[in-house]
């Protein structure tokens, strides 16, 4: 395996088992296996379990999942063991917090039918302590479930859609148009000039946050030319050769972080005040100080996210 495929959220080699989607009556006989195992999410969060946070798998046939308002999705098999994801978001616990919905939400929701180490929490603050295989299950489920959640509507007729496919379609019995779950690809770009490295601000990030310069891929525009445009269009420098790195799927909510480098073909920085709060070249031994904890001015980009990838194994001189 390339490093590039060691990111967070990375493939682990799960076996998604597309071809049993279509079959319903296998869909229910799966569900009752006793190794089946399903995931409830609240509002995007995941449940988890214990003071070491594994993940809350449980059977199937839990209470907590008679909150689900529709039909579970199937995530594919786990060492033959069949997994899901019930979105439970229609439950209301006593209290919702302000943070709910904010850049990092660190409230932690507790069910009445679980135990009291069961929490739902959000999955940025935990995944980077997750085992591969339930990195992956998790980012699926929590980006197919956010899916459903924004799209119950038939974007043609206006009807009402309902699931299909084993959570991986949507229907609509008015019109019968199919819809399927929604993937937004994002370029993220290690933009360097000799042993320097382009770095970004958004506004309302943490203070002190930077990251790599990252956007949207629009339609009919190729990755290389996403990366040249939106590095000039955030910062003002030009990028002349661009190659692949690494991807990563992010389910915050629906992204797949597709990382590039980039060459700079110019050097003076004119930062877009609408894309970047601030704009910065750093050294590689200066990154080198953020990542070590010695810069009180920069903070390194979140563990577990690409970016942060990116950076180490720039440092490191081993990208592949």
């Amino acid at each position: 395996m390339k490093i590039a495929e060691t990111v967070t959220f990375g493939g682990s080699g799960l076996d998604r088992a597309a071809e049993l989607r279509c079959d319903a009556a296998r869909m229910t006989q799966l569900l009752q296996e006793a190794d089946a195992r399903a995931v409830p999410l609240w509002r995007g969060k995941p449940l988890f379990a214990g003071e070491d946070g594994a993940v809350g798998w449980l059977p199937t046939q839990h209470r907590v999942f008679g909150e689900a308002r529709e039909a579970p999705v199937f995530l594919g098999l786990d060492e033959g063991g069949p997994r899901f994801a019930y979105d439970i978001s229609a439950w209301e616990p006593e209290e919702v917090p302000d943070t709910l919905g904010a850049f990092f939400d660190p409230s932690q929701q507790t069910h009445p039918s679980l135990p009291a180490d069961h929490r739902f929490a959000e999955l940025r603050g935990s995944m980077t302590r997750l085992a591969p295989r339930d990195a992956e299950l998790l980012a699926t489920a929590k980006a197919i479930t956010g899916w459903h959640q924004t799209h119950g509507f038939c974007a043609k007729c206006g009807a009402g859609s309902v699931v299909a496919m084993a959570g991986w379609q949507r229907d609509c019995a008015a019109c019968g148009a199919h819809h399927f779950p929604r993937t937004d690809p994002v370029v993220i770009m290690l933009i360097t000039q000799g042993n320097r490295l382009l770095m970004g601000r958004s506004p309302g990030w943490p203070e002190g946050m930077y990251s790599l310069l990252a956007g949207f891929v629009e339609p009919g525009e190729t990755i290389e030319a996403a990366v040249r445009r939106e590095v000039f269009e955030e910062a003002g420098i030009r990028v002349g050769a661009v190659g692949y790195l690494a991807s990563q799927p992010w389910p915050f909510p629906s992204s797949l972080m597709l990382g590039c480098r980039g060459e700079a073909k110019s050097h003076e920085i004119r930062v877009d005040p609408d894309e970047l709060e601030d704009a910065i070249w750093i050294t590689r031994e200066e990154m080198a100080d953020v990542f070590a904890g010695r810069c009180r001015r920069i903070k390194p980009a979140r563990k577990g996210a690409i970016a942060h990838f990116l950076i180490t194994n720039w440092l490191a001189d081993r990208l592949d």
